[in-house]
């Protein structure tokens, strides 16, 4: 099996994948493929496979024809989607209103990811949720904090694009404050609806999380990495987040309510 695709057990897969910037700095990148109950598989996520990775995958699934959804949870993570929809044509193609602007020739579906369909959808495999008091997409495109996250509770993965990293780089970087821990994205200042209470619906929305997923084992982030994390340790992992992020959230306050 490729080493970028790590199998998490209890039918999850976590794909790891290559994003430069500048076609210098490997930032990475992720999709992930999990299995349903009645053994057909879903994609989280468009990136070019590569051929070993595209072969481990294949044969996990039995053949491509298997592959019954692509789920695109980040907004800004589009530029793969026309390789991921050729690669499994037979894939209901699903995506935010952002996607189908981006690739409007692609066949979605109608339900938009951030429009709460998915819960319906795919519960039977897979647990949906959607920041609150942030902004899916910003006026400002350079702001990519938020996402739909999914928790698959059978394997205890976390799957979050962007709103939740946590940064490896090696020595002497790796000193650096921000690294080595799992933190809120930096662009959450300018992600924050600007109105009375996006601060406070901001944490009641990672507390949330933090509660509704403790049994959590891991987290797998983009860009950077596959987080493995001691059992019942994930809202104590929120709760120092927000602490970090409290100046933000104080600033918001005081500034709209």
């Amino acid at each position: 099996m490729s080493r970028d695709l790590i199998d998490c057990g209890d039918g999850f897969w976590s794909i790891r994948g290559d994003f430069r910037i500048g076609g210098l700095v490997n930032v990475g990148t992720q999709c992930a493929l999990v299995r349903r109950p009645d053994g057909s598989f879903i994609i989280l996520d468009s990136y070019t496979l590569p051929d070993a990775v595209l072969s481990d995958v294949d044969r996990i699934t039995g053949g491509r024809k298997n592959v019954s959804a692509i789920i695109n949870l980040h907004p800004f993570h589009t530029v793969h989607c026309q390789w991921m929809h050729d690669a499994f044509p037979a894939a209901a193609l699903y995506g935010t209103a952002r996607h189908h602007a981006k690739w409007p020739d692609l066949p979605w579906a109608s339900e938009q990811c951030e429009s709460g369909a998915l819960g319906p959808l795919f519960g039977d495999t897979l647990e949906f949720s959607l920041p609150r008091g942030v902004a899916l997409v910003c006026e400002d495109e350079n702001v990519h904090f938020s996402s739909v996250l999914a928790y698959h509770r059978e394997s205890r993965t976390i799957y979050v694009d962007d709103t939740l990293s946590y940064l490896t780089a090696p020595f002497p970087l790796s000193l650096l404050p921000m690294t080595g821990r799992l933190d809120f994205h930096m662009t959450l200042a300018k992600a924050l609806e600007p109105r009375a209470g996006a601060a406070d619906d901001f944490r009641d929305w990672a507390i949330e999380i933090g509660t509704d997923w403790a049994d959590a084992v891991r987290v797998a982030t983009a860009h950077n990495t596959l987080l493995r994390i001691k059992p019942g340790s994930f809202p104590e992992l929120i709760g120092a987040a927000l602490g970090r992020v409290a100046p933000v959230l104080d600033g918001h306050r005081r500034k709209h309510g």
